[in-house]
Protein backbone atom coordinates (compact mmCIF):
# COMPACT_ATOMS: atom_id res chain seq x y z
CA UNK A 1 0.00 0.00 0.00
CA UNK A 2 1.21 3.36 -0.71
CA UNK A 3 0.66 6.53 1.96
CA UNK A 4 0.49 9.72 0.13
CA UNK A 5 0.66 12.49 2.50
CA UNK A 6 -2.27 15.27 1.46
CA UNK A 7 -1.40 19.24 1.59
CA UNK A 8 -4.70 21.26 0.86
CA UNK A 9 -4.03 24.85 -0.73
CA UNK A 10 -6.07 27.68 -0.29
CA UNK A 11 -4.04 31.07 -1.13
CA UNK A 12 -0.78 29.36 -1.24
CA UNK A 13 -1.04 28.31 2.30
CA UNK A 14 -1.06 24.92 3.90
CA UNK A 15 -4.64 24.38 5.23
CA UNK A 16 -6.95 21.06 6.32
CA UNK A 17 -10.67 21.58 6.29
CA UNK A 18 -13.06 19.17 8.62
CA UNK A 19 -15.46 17.34 6.21
CA UNK A 20 -15.15 20.02 3.72
CA UNK A 21 -16.08 23.19 5.21
CA UNK A 22 -14.39 26.00 3.97
CA UNK A 23 -15.52 28.25 7.33
CA UNK A 24 -13.39 25.13 9.22
CA UNK A 25 -10.32 25.47 8.40
CA UNK A 26 -7.24 25.14 10.16
CA UNK A 27 -4.08 27.26 8.54
CA UNK A 28 -0.58 25.45 8.73
CA UNK A 29 2.60 27.08 9.06
CA UNK A 30 5.85 26.12 6.75
CA UNK A 31 5.76 26.89 3.21
CA UNK A 32 3.77 24.59 0.36
CA UNK A 33 7.33 23.51 -1.48
CA UNK A 34 9.25 22.77 1.84
CA UNK A 35 6.82 20.70 2.80
CA UNK A 36 6.97 18.66 0.07
CA UNK A 37 10.70 18.75 0.14
CA UNK A 38 10.26 17.22 3.97
CA UNK A 39 7.46 14.60 2.95
CA UNK A 40 10.35 13.67 0.24
CA UNK A 41 13.65 13.48 2.30
CA UNK A 42 11.22 11.28 4.73
CA UNK A 43 10.83 8.38 2.20
CA UNK A 44 7.58 9.87 0.28
CA UNK A 45 7.04 8.57 -3.52
CA UNK A 46 3.69 10.26 -3.63
CA UNK A 47 2.11 13.45 -2.43
CA UNK A 48 -1.49 14.14 -2.64
CA UNK A 49 -2.07 17.72 -3.74
CA UNK A 50 -5.82 19.79 -3.50
CA UNK A 51 -5.82 23.55 -4.66
CA UNK A 52 -8.99 24.24 -2.61
CA UNK A 53 -9.50 27.56 -4.38
CA UNK A 54 -9.72 25.52 -7.77
CA UNK A 55 -12.62 23.39 -6.21
CA UNK A 56 -14.38 26.20 -5.00
CA UNK A 57 -13.97 28.30 -8.34
CA UNK A 58 -14.15 25.31 -10.73
CA UNK A 59 -10.99 25.89 -12.41
CA UNK A 60 -7.35 25.49 -11.29
CA UNK A 61 -5.93 28.67 -9.31
CA UNK A 62 -3.01 27.59 -7.82
CA UNK A 63 -0.93 26.04 -11.00
CA UNK A 64 1.68 28.03 -10.59
CA UNK A 65 2.51 27.07 -7.28
CA UNK A 66 2.22 23.61 -8.22
CA UNK A 67 4.77 23.46 -11.46
CA UNK A 68 6.94 25.47 -8.73
CA UNK A 69 6.01 22.34 -6.05
CA UNK A 70 6.21 19.75 -9.10
CA UNK A 71 10.12 21.53 -10.56
CA UNK A 72 11.69 21.45 -6.64
CA UNK A 73 10.33 18.01 -5.39
CA UNK A 74 11.47 15.02 -6.74
CA UNK A 75 8.22 12.83 -5.64
CA UNK A 76 5.24 11.97 -8.13
CA UNK A 77 2.17 14.68 -7.33
CA UNK A 78 -1.54 13.67 -7.61
CA UNK A 79 -3.29 16.74 -8.14
CA UNK A 80 -7.28 17.84 -7.60
CA UNK A 81 -9.04 21.04 -7.49
CA UNK A 82 -11.31 22.46 -10.16
CA UNK A 83 -9.74 20.53 -13.24
CA UNK A 84 -12.16 20.82 -16.09
CA UNK A 85 -10.62 20.46 -19.17
CA UNK A 86 -8.58 18.49 -21.86
CA UNK A 87 -6.31 22.01 -21.93
CA UNK A 88 -6.01 22.36 -18.18
CA UNK A 89 -5.24 18.21 -17.64
CA UNK A 90 -2.46 18.79 -20.71
CA UNK A 91 -1.20 22.30 -18.46
CA UNK A 92 -0.49 20.43 -15.19
CA UNK A 93 0.77 16.97 -17.22
CA UNK A 94 3.58 19.53 -18.50
CA UNK A 95 4.43 21.34 -15.49
CA UNK A 96 5.47 17.92 -14.43
CA UNK A 97 2.24 16.29 -12.41
CA UNK A 98 1.78 12.92 -12.36
CA UNK A 99 -1.37 12.32 -11.97
CA UNK A 100 -4.92 14.48 -11.84
CA UNK A 101 -7.63 13.76 -9.68
CA UNK A 102 -11.36 14.40 -11.42
CA UNK A 103 -14.43 14.19 -9.06
CA UNK A 104 -18.09 16.16 -9.63
CA UNK A 105 -17.42 15.84 -13.33
CA UNK A 106 -17.30 12.40 -13.41
CA UNK A 107 -20.72 12.55 -12.10
CA UNK A 108 -21.94 15.68 -14.12
CA UNK A 109 -20.04 14.29 -17.66
CA UNK A 110 -18.78 11.29 -17.41
CA UNK A 111 -18.43 11.06 -21.55
CA UNK A 112 -16.12 14.39 -21.15
CA UNK A 113 -14.08 11.91 -18.20
CA UNK A 114 -14.12 9.01 -20.48
CA UNK A 115 -12.48 11.10 -23.21
CA UNK A 116 -9.79 12.15 -20.63
CA UNK A 117 -9.06 8.80 -19.63
CA UNK A 118 -8.75 7.35 -23.75
CA UNK A 119 -6.69 10.89 -24.60
CA UNK A 120 -3.84 10.69 -21.40
CA UNK A 121 -4.23 7.30 -20.16
CA UNK A 122 -6.11 5.51 -17.42
CA UNK A 123 -2.45 5.74 -14.96
CA UNK A 124 -2.88 9.36 -15.06
CA UNK A 125 -6.25 9.91 -13.91
CA UNK A 126 -7.99 9.14 -10.80
CA UNK A 127 -11.28 9.58 -10.16
CA UNK A 128 -13.01 10.82 -7.06
CA UNK A 129 -16.00 9.79 -6.12
CA UNK A 130 -16.89 11.03 -2.37
CA UNK A 131 -19.47 9.93 -0.45
CA UNK A 132 -22.41 10.63 2.31
CA UNK A 133 -24.05 7.35 3.54
CA UNK A 134 -27.55 7.34 3.35
CA UNK A 135 -29.63 4.86 4.53
CA UNK A 136 -26.48 2.51 4.21
CA UNK A 137 -25.95 3.56 0.45
CA UNK A 138 -22.74 5.37 -0.40
CA UNK A 139 -24.21 8.17 -2.65
CA UNK A 140 -21.65 10.69 -4.32
CA UNK A 141 -21.54 14.12 -3.40
CA UNK A 142 -20.77 16.64 -5.92
CA UNK A 143 -19.92 20.60 -6.04
CA UNK A 144 -17.77 20.41 -3.10
CA UNK A 145 -19.52 18.18 -1.43
CA UNK A 146 -22.72 20.82 -1.13
CA UNK A 147 -24.58 18.54 -3.04
CA UNK A 148 -25.74 15.32 -3.18
CA UNK A 149 -26.22 13.51 -6.40
CA UNK A 150 -28.87 11.06 -6.79
CA UNK A 151 -26.25 8.39 -7.56
CA UNK A 152 -24.39 5.74 -5.67
CA UNK A 153 -21.17 5.00 -5.64
CA UNK A 154 -21.67 1.64 -7.71
CA UNK A 155 -23.74 3.33 -10.22
CA UNK A 156 -20.49 5.87 -10.92
CA UNK A 157 -18.19 3.52 -11.12
CA UNK A 158 -20.34 1.28 -13.55
CA UNK A 159 -19.48 4.51 -16.23
CA UNK A 160 -15.81 3.72 -15.97
CA UNK A 161 -14.62 -0.10 -17.09
CA UNK A 162 -11.57 1.35 -18.76
CA UNK A 163 -10.33 3.37 -14.93
CA UNK A 164 -7.48 1.99 -12.65
CA UNK A 165 -7.85 4.68 -9.79
CA UNK A 166 -10.42 5.87 -7.28
CA UNK A 167 -10.18 7.52 -4.65
CA UNK A 168 -13.41 7.54 -2.30
CA UNK A 169 -13.74 9.54 0.60
CA UNK A 170 -16.40 9.08 3.44
CA UNK A 171 -17.49 13.15 3.75
CA UNK A 172 -18.28 11.94 7.26
CA UNK A 173 -14.93 10.67 8.39
CA UNK A 174 -12.68 13.54 6.71
CA UNK A 175 -10.70 15.85 8.41
CA UNK A 176 -12.13 14.22 11.77
CA UNK A 177 -9.57 12.06 12.55
CA UNK A 178 -12.59 9.50 13.47
CA UNK A 179 -10.53 6.37 11.36
CA UNK A 180 -11.26 5.63 7.90
CA UNK A 181 -14.57 3.33 6.59
CA UNK A 182 -13.20 -0.20 6.29
CA UNK A 183 -16.52 -1.09 6.06
CA UNK A 184 -17.16 0.88 2.78
CA UNK A 185 -13.23 0.58 1.75
CA UNK A 186 -13.21 -3.21 1.73
CA UNK A 187 -17.24 -3.25 0.03
CA UNK A 188 -15.14 -0.90 -2.98
CA UNK A 189 -12.37 -3.20 -3.33
CA UNK A 190 -14.92 -6.16 -3.76
CA UNK A 191 -17.06 -4.76 -6.04
CA UNK A 192 -14.52 -2.80 -8.56
CA UNK A 193 -11.78 -5.29 -8.57
CA UNK A 194 -10.52 -3.67 -11.61
CA UNK A 195 -9.56 -0.43 -9.54
CA UNK A 196 -6.73 0.62 -7.50
CA UNK A 197 -8.52 1.64 -4.28
CA UNK A 198 -7.45 5.10 -2.44
CA UNK A 199 -8.78 5.07 1.37
CA UNK A 200 -9.70 8.96 2.18
CA UNK A 201 -11.14 10.23 5.25
CA UNK A 202 -10.46 9.84 9.06
CA UNK A 203 -6.89 7.91 8.77
CA UNK A 204 -5.22 9.21 12.46
CA UNK A 205 -3.49 6.29 13.28
CA UNK A 206 -1.12 3.80 12.24
CA UNK A 207 -3.76 0.90 12.97
CA UNK A 208 -5.81 2.57 10.68
CA UNK A 209 -3.25 2.11 7.91
CA UNK A 210 -3.10 -1.62 8.94
CA UNK A 211 -6.63 -2.40 8.87
CA UNK A 212 -7.13 0.29 5.09
CA UNK A 213 -4.29 -2.81 4.10
CA UNK A 214 -5.52 -5.87 5.32
CA UNK A 215 -8.96 -4.18 3.51
CA UNK A 216 -7.80 -4.07 -0.03
CA UNK A 217 -6.74 -0.27 -0.42
CA UNK A 218 -3.91 0.02 -2.64
CA UNK A 219 -2.97 4.01 -1.47
CA UNK A 220 -4.19 5.95 1.73
CA UNK A 221 -4.40 9.41 1.83
CA UNK A 222 -3.14 10.95 5.18
CA UNK A 223 -4.02 14.49 6.11
CA UNK A 224 -4.68 16.27 9.96
CA UNK A 225 -3.07 13.67 11.49
CA UNK A 226 0.13 14.20 9.37
CA UNK A 227 0.26 18.02 9.88
CA UNK A 228 -0.86 17.65 13.69
CA UNK A 229 1.87 14.96 14.49
CA UNK A 230 -0.35 11.98 14.97
CA UNK A 231 1.67 10.08 12.60
CA UNK A 232 5.05 10.18 11.86
CA UNK A 233 5.50 10.00 8.23
CA UNK A 234 8.52 7.84 7.89
CA UNK A 235 7.10 5.29 10.31
CA UNK A 236 3.70 5.23 8.08
CA UNK A 237 5.49 4.73 4.86
CA UNK A 238 7.57 1.93 6.81
CA UNK A 239 4.48 0.24 8.31
CA UNK A 240 3.29 0.21 4.74
CA UNK A 241 5.62 -1.35 2.43
CA UNK A 242 5.85 -4.07 4.65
Amino acid sequence: MIVLPAMDLIGGRCVRLAQGRFDDATIYSGEPIEAVLSFQEKGAEWVHIVDLDGAREGRPVQHELIARIAGAADVNLQVAGGIREEAQLTRLFEAGVARVVIGSLAVKQPELVRSFLDRFGPDRITLALDVNIVDGEPMVAVSGWTETSRQSLWDVAAFYPDARHLLATDIGRDGMMSGPNITLLAETVRRLPHLAVQVSGGVSSLDDLDRSAKAGAAGAIVGKALWEGKIDLGEALARARA
